[in-house]
């Protein structure tokens, strides 16, 4: 028998993300992964900028990006014929580096404070294992693979099993489930999952290539896209990965993979199929996120078609919000209502982001329906072909890689351990984005707080504290609020920002901001203790839900910069 704080059954990005973020926090945990080893199906090659947010909190941001695709390395994304044909049209984005200098420049809180990462999962998960089997709170347990769980009041016990039959019980405080699409966990806790399987027939190949007079016939890229599918450039170099669909009347059993990279580019080239698999995405999320002290998170929950490349970036944020909060239970100061603001925080995050997927797919069906033969012939009749559709795939636009607003803009507007300015009922249904596509930086609680770089060169977040931060734009006397927070045991850093016109951006003269960079309570420093207790106790999960404003119930601690 194993003894642990918390069990992780999958180690997958999302569940390696989990151990170390619990780590983090201090929290031990036992992570089970039934594979020997990492990942070698390509999956994922896109980690978004709030996904490198939380990676750089947790110190793996820059070992992450050393396996990534080079800083200069453009993110374009391009429509053609075939490779050996016609480029139709080219939505240009920057690179990692250029993204660094426009961020720093557009200095207004409308940018992340991380650019984003071209990486294959391949790479990715490696970096991961190594950097949670060098962590001494985790035990790692590759080649165990999780069979079922009891539960009581104090925990749970799961019995696992290894390749050779061996079995063994490990008791935990609390369990999750980061353990797929196909989830034992959620399946044992009989949650059902809502919405569209099978949406389409999908064929992956894997492969090895050096053909890039015709592979990168238009310089590099990151998808190369055509009515048949999509090719992702996985280290810009040798590896790629052909995304195709496979026609109704076809088997899957009888589709040459050698032959779908033959008519995708045009012509045979010399290449070395690495793995090969049809498939079928999903646009599925969970009834619930979980029961009591056994959770969810991942593919367990919400299962998507790449397209915006949500799946593994949803997934990490799931694993840093139940990290903090597992974290602080564990530590003793979170309270019940921690657990409960797990599902009703990240399940509409959940449901944007599938709503997002479904979206951007339908685009790429439109613009895939404008293929003709003609766009083939190498005529003037040709030509204005090529030229008709290449101005409607401007006009379509490439929502799917600037949908800022899901990425960045997500708000826990009905959490039970945010302090609502507006008498919320915390009845979930407002929208947890209001614009997919633009991101507009607030600290209204739940909110993401909008990254800006100071004076002295340092962002914002670096001043951030572990675990949770007021941050005082104004002097003010926060003596009474240390003295709270320290009779609480609530970990709470105090730190003083000269930014001169923060209320364009900040808007109060105090933000408090949790664990994960979200806020939590905003306004004019209290004065009275009550106050300042209520505060703390709602964002720990100390507190019962009310319809209070809490700390300024005549909404009077937001200034008129709101």
């Amino acid at each position: 028998m194993i003894a642990t704080q918390v069990l992780v059954v999958g180690g997958g990005p999302v569940g390696m993300t989990l151990a170390n973020a619990l780590a983090f926090y201090g929290v031990r945990s036992v992570l089970v992964e039934k594979n020997p080893g990492t990942t070698t199906h390509p999956k994922m090659d896109i980690t978004n900028a709030r996904s490198m947010e939380i990676f750089r909190k947790t110190g793996l941001a820059d070992a992450l990006r050393a396996v990534a695709i080079p800083d200069e390395n453009p993110f374009d994304v391009a429509w053609i014929t075939k490779l050996n044909g016609h480029e139709l049209h080219r939505f240009r984005y920057p690179s990692a580096a250029e993204s660094l200098i426009q961020i720093r420049r557009k200095n207004d809180g409308t940018q992340p404070s991380e650019a984003p990462m071209r990486v294959s999962q391949v790479l990715i998960e490696p970096v991961l294992k190594t950097a949670i089997e060098q962590n001494p709170l985790i035990e790692v347990m590759f080649g165990w693979a999780f069979e079922s769980f009891t539960r009581c009041e104090e925990g749970v016990t799961a019995q696992v099993v290894d390749g050779s039959g061996k079995r063994m019980n490990i008791s935990a405080e609390y369990l999750v489930g980061c353990d797929g699409g196909g989830s034992l966990v959620r399946k044992q806790l009989g949650i059902s999952l809502s919405g569209k399987a099978q949406v389409s027939r999908r064929y992956i190949t894997h492969f090895r290539s050096d053909a890039r007079q015709l592979l990168q016939r238009w310089g590099k890229a990151w998808h190369y896209q055509s009515n048949l599918g999509t090719l992702v450039a996985q280290n810009d170099h040798d590896t790629w990965t052909l995304l195709s669909r496979i026609p109704d009347d076809v088997e899957p059993e009888d589709v040459d993979p050698a032959r779908l990279i033959e008519t995708f580019v045009g012509e045979k080239i010399a290449h070395e199929i690495l793995v090969a698999n049809s498939w079928s995405p999903h646009l599925l999320v969970a009834d619930s996120y979980g029961q009591g002290r056994v959770l969810l998170a991942g593919d367990a929950v919400h299962q998507y078609i790449p397209t915006g490349g949500y799946g593994m970036n949803t997934g990490i944020g799931d694993a840093f919000d139940l990290a903090w909060k597992l974290g602080a239970l564990v530590q003793g100061f979170g309270g019940e209502q921690l657990l409960a603001s797990y599902e009703s925080e990240r399940r509409p995050v959940g449901l944007a982001n599938c709503t997002g997927s479904e979206k951007h797919n339908q685009v790429r069906v439109q613009i895939a329906g404008l293929y003709t033969p003609e766009l083939d012939i190498d005529s003037d009749q040709g030509e204005l072909q090529r030229q008709k559709v290449a101005a409607s795939i401007a006009a379509i636009g490439n929502a799917e890689n600037e949908c800022a607003g899901l990425e960045l803009g997500y708000c826990y507007r009905d959490s039970p351990i945010i302090c609502s300015e507006d008498n919320a009922s915390h009845s979930g249904n407002r929208l947890t984005v209001d614009d997919p596509l633009e991101y507009r930086p607030s600290t209204e609680p739940g909110a993401r707080l909008p990254s800006v770089f100071l004076g002295d060169g340092k962002n914002i977040y670096q001043l951030l504290g572990p675990w949770f931060t007021l941050l005082c734009f104004e002097s003010c006397d926060t003596e009474m609020v240390d003295a709270v927070a320290a009779k609480m045991a609530v970990p709470l850093q105090i730190t003083r920002i000269d930014l001169p016109g923060y209320s364009d951006i900040y808007h109060s003269a105090c933000v408090l901001v949790r664990p994960d960079q979200h806020v939590a309570w905003r306004g004019a420093m209290p004065v009275d203790e009550q106050s300042i207790e209520r505060i703390l106790s709602r964002v720990v999960g100390k507190m019962a839900v009310d319809n209070d404003n809490i700390g300024c119930p005549d909404n009077s601690c937001v200034n008129q910069y709101t």
